[in-house]
């Protein structure tokens, strides 16, 4: 009778699964090494052309390529290093209006800006997509400009690269520091200026679109574009209709018959018959009749609680598909599919529809500065011309179009720039409160007869027997 070791037994069979184990792995290392070559400089990528579509597996190549591999892969798109793959097609990009090209076709000439409260040099400049060392060598030579005072007007000249060319600080109504570019630096001079301030009062009525009366009522381009950014929460420019009313009262500076800067005071738009005011504050800020402010707030998340970023903002990410230079205009988050998707401001859907490497994609119009974009979504809970309030639930997160894995990708553009959604400044929805409301609505009181229209605004009534000239409101 053969006699059998039961410890020999047991290390035999316990064995098993350690070889098991091992043969799995080796089976899987096989596998992905005979998948891709190992050098990948010897694979030639063909194009697939209409003949060999036709003519199937027995089409020749149309290439010699000797000892290569050969892998037959469809055409692909012929992006430059400053291309964002990470994009709707470009059929499905927001249609501009005639407000959008007024905005664009300034850019040629000086760009002018209030400072608010809460302003500072470098988030205005890189907002309006200056070139960020231009910014940081102005801003650290000249260690003064970290002064500039609520109320004060700022203006800038850019090259079509964006570069920055001259930039104005207004510091009075005489005195103004000019800022010009010398080489790889900028030397600061000193101008006085001989112009005076004088005020206007400016109305129009609508007969076919804002900006064509407005300028034929007398206003320039630049306080065209400043009256929309002001108004933009309460009114959409585009849904202005023939027989809507505007007065705006402005300061200019002249010089001789010819002004160059100028100051919206206030402004009165009358549509459908209700008025919509916006006032200056002494704070630099606009409010309405009550102080209360103008501006709508955003969300800083597109989720209900913060996520993990997976991809920052980036304009030079190396994309993880292609292995290419492109910029990412956005953040990613890590959800998973089927996370909540918020609006993050008030606004109307201008875009809801699957497209290109973006998939299902949801583009928002927030006013006339502000867009924001929600990508690779899952599903759509919105259609195109629908209007959201901030916190709307507007989709559901996924994996569509060029992902890697579920992931929510959230971009944020200002005059239709992307910008980086986590550090831009935001606008907030800030009324006056104490002294300052008090002292804002004895300023409403004096400029709310200014902004009368032309109507409303009675001759005076003659008392023929006391010879008194009375003045009607």
């Amino acid at each position: 009778m053969q006699h059998i070791d039961p410890s020999k037994n047991k290390t035999e069979k316990s064995k098993i699964p350690y070889y098991s184990i091992f043969g799995v792995i080796f089976l899987v290392f096989l596998f992905v090494f005979l998948w891709k070559p190992l050098n990948s400089a010897r694979v030639a990528y063909i194009p697939l052309n209409k003949t060999m579509e036709k003519q199937g597996k027995e089409a020749k190549l149309p290439a010699v390529i000797g000892n290569a591999s050969v892998e037959i892969i469809q055409d692909q798109p012929n992006l430059t290093d400053a291309e964002s793959i990470d994009q709707p097609i470009p059929e499905d990009e927001v249609v501009k209006d005639e407000l959008d090209e007024a905005f664009e076709s300034k850019d040629s000439g000086p760009t002018y800006y209030t400072i608010a409260k809460g302003d500072t040099l470098t988030g205005i400049l890189s907002q309006a997509g200056v070139n960020r060392n231009d910014v940081y060598q102005l801003t650290k030579q000249f260690k003064q400009l970290a002064n500039l005072r609520v109320g004060q007007q700022i203006s800038w000249v850019v090259d079509e690269n964006k570069s920055l060319q001259v930039f104005n600080w207004y510091i009075s109504a005489r005195d103004t520091m000019v800022y010009q570019r010398e080489g790889d630096a900028f030397a600061q001079y000193t101008e006085k200026r001989e112009g005076n301030w004088q005020a206007f009062t400016i109305s129009g009525q609508i007969d076919n679109n804002f900006i064509a009366e407005a300028r034929n009522s007398g206003l320039t381009l630049n306080e065209i574009l400043s009256i929309t950014k002001i108004l933009q929460w309460q009114l959409d420019f585009r849904r202005l209709k023939k027989g809507d009313r505007f007065t705006v009262s402005l300061l200019r500076e002249m010089i001789g018959s010819r002004h160059s800067t100028s100051r919206i005071l206030g402004v009165r738009i009358q549509n459908n018959r209700r008025d919509y005011y916006a006032i200056l504050a002494d704070d630099g800020n606009y409010y309405d009749v009550n102080g209360m402010g103008l501006a709508r707030s955003f969300l800083r998340y597109p989720l209900a609680k913060q996520a993990k970023i997976s991809s920052s903002f980036n304009p030079r990410r190396l994309h993880p598909v292609t292995g290419r230079i492109a910029p990412h205009n956005g953040v990613d988050f890590a959800v998973s599919r089927g996370t909540p998707v918020l609006a993050t401001g008030d606004g109307e859907v201008v875009i809801a529809k699957s497209s290109g490497s973006a998939g299902n994609f949801i583009t928002i119009r927030h006013g006339r500065q502000y867009t924001t974009r929600y990508m690779h979504l899952d599903k759509i809970l919105v259609r195109q011309g629908q209007r959201v309030r901030k916190g709307d639930l507007i989709g559901l997160s996924g994996n569509t179009g060029r992902s890697t894995g579920p992931h929510l990708h959230y971009e944020l553009r200002i005059d239709n720039k992307p910008v980086n959604p986590m550090t831009s400044s935001l606008p907030q929805a800030e009324g006056l409160t104490g002294k300052s409301k008090s002292a804002y609505l004895e300023l409403v009181k004096g400029i709310k007869p200014i902004l009368a229209f032309p109507s409303e605004i009675k001759a005076p009534i003659v008392n023929n027997q006391s010879n008194n000239t009375l003045s009607a409101d």
